[in-house]
Formats: C-alpha cells, structure tokens, sequence
C-alpha cells in the first residue's frame, strides 16, 4: 500500500507536466489571450445550444400532445445550432486536450524518451488530419459559393453554407489548440523552459 501511495503522486505530477490544464498560458499573451477568448466564446455557445436543444425538443413534445400544434420548421434553423453547438465542444475538446486517443501504445510505452516522441508523432498525426479536414472545408465552400444560388433549406431558406463557415472555423480552431500542445511538447522535449515551470522557480 505504501508504495502505491509513493507512486501515486508521480504519476499525477508526470500527467500535469505532460498535458498542462491550459496551453495558452504557456503562449506569448498576444496569443494565447485570444485563443483563451475562443475558448470562452465556444464554451457560451456548447451551453447556449445545448439548452436550446432541450428547450426546444421539451417545447415540441407539450405543443404537439398537448395543444396538437406544431413548431414552424424548427427542424431547420436547431439543425444548423446543433451542429455549430457540437463543433464547438469539439474546439473545447482540443483547448482541453480531452479528445479520445485510442492508442494503446500510451500504456505499453515506459520508456521517457520513446513516450515523447510517441505524443510528438500523435499530435502531429492529429494536426495533420485536422488542415487536411479545413483544408476539404474550404474545397466545400468553393462548391457552394460556385453555384448561382446558395442551396438552402427547403422553408426557411437558410443557406447551407452558414453553419458550414461555422465547421470550418472550428476545424481552423482545432488546429490552432493542436500546435499549441505540439509546441509546448516539442519545447519540453527540448529542455526549454515553459511559463509554467518559471512560475514555479519564483514561488520557491
């Protein structure tokens, strides 16, 4: 017991070091600032349309069996909401470096050394996938502003391209988040100090 208890906190203290609870305090201020507003401005729209969403389907259930009503195609402007909704959580998810990494290598790795370079290939890996995804965001905006007319819903004629200009900014979000951990984990790996750690030598 005792030794797991010995143990215990250097695992927790190796976890904070490797994923700190926020990266853009580890960014210059003219940074990290800004992308600590996106963060805040994506963490007001997750509980914004989330409370929408629950509203709204409470709201249909009680109109529809109770007054045998109907919501005017509310199908259409809460699709758009919800997927703004759902792309914003996923750029928290980046900010917070909660996505799921199903990579088993993460448990079998004890190696120091091999575990940096082991999250150096994952986050490039993830940073990767995600310009290739704004990258197939931007090909789809093309297509869309392409056409004479931009396809819209079918009642209330909203434009499909609106809530996809909103995927694309979060893929550009997503990014963003991404190198930031890549570059906090490549100067750590370099033995460069972080903000953090200079914090800490001043508090001693």
């Amino acid at each position: 017991m005792s030794k797991l208890e010995d143990e215990r906190p250097e695992a927790v203290e190796s976890d904070n070091i490797e994923s700190p609870k926020k990266v853009t305090d580890e960014l210059p201020i003219l940074i990290g600032y800004p992308m600590k507003v996106i963060a805040f401005v994506c963490r007001q729209i997750v509980m914004f349309s989330g409370f929408l969403m629950a509203f709204t389907f409470g709201a249909v259930v009680v109109i529809r069996y109770g007054f045998g009503g109907d919501l005017f195609a509310y199908e259409e402007w809460l699709l758009g909401i919800s997927i703004v909704g759902f792309f914003a959580g996923a750029v928290l998810a980046s900010a917070r470096n909660l996505h799921i990494n199903a990579d088993i290598l993460g448990i079998v790795i004890q190696d120091p050394k091999k575990i940096w370079w082991r999250g150096l290939i994952v986050l490039v890996i993830e940073l990767l996938v995600i310009l290739f995804l704004l990258y197939a965001c931007y090909v789809s905006l093309l297509d869309d502003f392409s056409f004479p007319r931009l396809r819209s819903t079918p009642v209330l004629r909203i434009p499909f391209v609106t809530w996809r200009i909103g995927i694309m900014c979060a893929f550009g979000f997503m990014a963003m988040f991404t190198a930031a951990y890549l570059y906090v984990h490549i100067r750590k790996g370099l033995g460069l100090p972080l903000k953090s750690d200079i914090v800490k030598e001043v508090a001693k």
